[in-house]
């Protein structure tokens, strides 16, 4: 005897492969539940890992907090600053940049033609960087170090442009302009024809090359020393701003500190979050995956459609074993149950599948992907669009209990209008024609 209740081992039995119509139905409906399922699991880790990567790469090139001066462009006591930010104990860094547009001639080292082309060149503190970022941490070819007239090239940038670690750069920077510009009206007012002769750019060494997180920074920044961004600046002993690190990065406490901190430093200084400064950008990301989970969940709806239409022929089919067993003393409610363990049945084996090759799917991802591009002929998949050179991706446990848990409610309640059906068949009906 089956230790399992009689209607869920008659389901069972029910369900046992047969080369009939009923069994055809029953394996596409349990590959449109795993479809539904693998489908839903893949997009959700993929777009969690989109809005986490890209959380981290915004943090370590921009950190928590960012505090500048909101009268004037150029932070100039920016050490005292630095101190007070310092004696807070929930901040666990403070470093100082400078950004700056620049102008940059390549002169390849290889003989390779000379480009010229803008950038974003980010000032720091190697030393203090450390603590609030991984900018300095990010090299993947060549030195870390920064010494005097020395630059870090993202790595688009110089894939872009052909630049490798040892070549030179001639940087032209606004200063530089606006010394030559000053010379023009000098010697305009002095009536002579000719300018001293004025250095307008200033030679830089690649020592490496750096993967910041994102294409967009890869492509567009290059890392120097504080020192010389100030030069190229020409901010002199100021930065533009602070960056700061906290020990807890969560949203609340996050806004919490920022309300401290500008509290403390005054309303001289303005103190923004970089959950501020890209607010509509993971608002977007937020509501992509809120409605990608809501519209990817109809696959499984459709499936389950499939299973009640899968039961509603059974039902039909069954006829004459339902009216024997309810002549023979089943109730309603066992027959219900017998109509409902099927579905349930067929929802545990999609549930199942589906979490089984959506898993698959991720761990292969990326070589699913490049096989993806080599049948298409190009990249399904472009950094320049979507930041990263890889899919990425994270697994979040609740995600997969809700996906599955949700699904196989789903499921189960396709069975509910055949079992209802199934119940309340009398046998006289159903053995008239026997």
């Amino acid at each position: 005897m089956s230790s399992l209740p009689f209607e869920l081992a008659l389901a069972l039995r029910y369900l046992r492969p047969k080369r009939t119509f009923v069994s055809v139905i029953t394996l596409i409906c349990i590959l449109g539940v795993m479809l539904g399922v693998s489908v839903l699991i893949i997009v959700i880790a993929v777009m969690t890992g989109f809005d986490n990567k890209f959380r981290e790469s915004l943090i370590g090139f921009q950190a928590h907090l960012k505090v500048e001066s909101r009268a004037t462009a150029t932070l100039t006591n920016w050490n005292a600053v630095m101190d007070r930010l310092d004696k807070n104990p929930a901040v666990r860094g403070v470093a100082p940049y400078v950004n700056a547009q620049v102008l940059i001639k390549s002169e390849p080292a290889n003989g390779g033609p000379i480009r010229t082309f803008g950038a974003i060149v980010r000032g720091v503190h190697p030393e203090l960087e450390n603590h609030v970022s991984r900018l300095t941490n990010s090299v993947i070819l060549g030195d870390a170090r920064l010494p005097p007239h020395s630059l870090l090239v993202g790595v688009e940038l110089a894939d872009t442009f052909g630049i490798h670690p040892g070549d030179h750069l001639a940087v032209y920077a606004p200063a530089a302009f606006e010394r030559l510009e000053a010379a023009v009206d000098r010697a305009r007012k002095e009536g002579r024809k000719d300018l001293d002769e004025l250095p307008m750019a200033t030679e830089f060494k690649v020592r490496g090359l750096a993967d910041l997180g994102l294409h967009d920074l890869n492509a567009n920044v290059i890392i120097t020393s504080l020192a010389d961004a100030q030069d190229l600046s020409g901010m002199e002993d100021g930065v533009q701003g602070l960056t700061v690190m906290l020990h807890d990065a969560s949203e609340k406490n996050t806004l919490r500190l920022q309300a401290e901190l500008q509290a403390q430093l005054g309303p001289e200084y303005g103190v923004s979050t970089w959950l501020q400064e890209n607010r509509d950008f993971l608002n977007a990301l937020a509501t992509e995956r809120s409605m990608m989970f809501i519209i990817l969940f109809f696959i499984v709806i459709v499936a389950a459609f499939g299973i009640m239409s899968a039961l509603i022929t059974f039902v039909v089919q069954k006829t004459r074993e339902i009216g024997m067993l309810k002549a023979l003393g089943a109730t309603p409610l066992s027959v219900s149950f017998l109509f409902l363990g099927q579905s349930l049945v067929v929802g545990v084996l999609g549930v199942l599948s589906g979490l089984g090759f959506g898993m698959f799917m991720l761990h292969f991802r990326n070589q699913f992907l490049r096989f993806m591009n080599d049948v298409v002929g190009f990249n399904l998949f472009p950094s320049n669009i979507y930041q990263f050179r890889e899919l990425p991706a994270q697994i979040v446990t609740s995600d997969l209990l809700l996906i599955c848990g949700v699904s196989l409610v789903i499921c189960v309640l396709a069975g509910v209008l055949p079992a209802i059906r199934a119940a309340w068949l009398q046998p006289v009906e159903a053995l008239r024609h026997e």
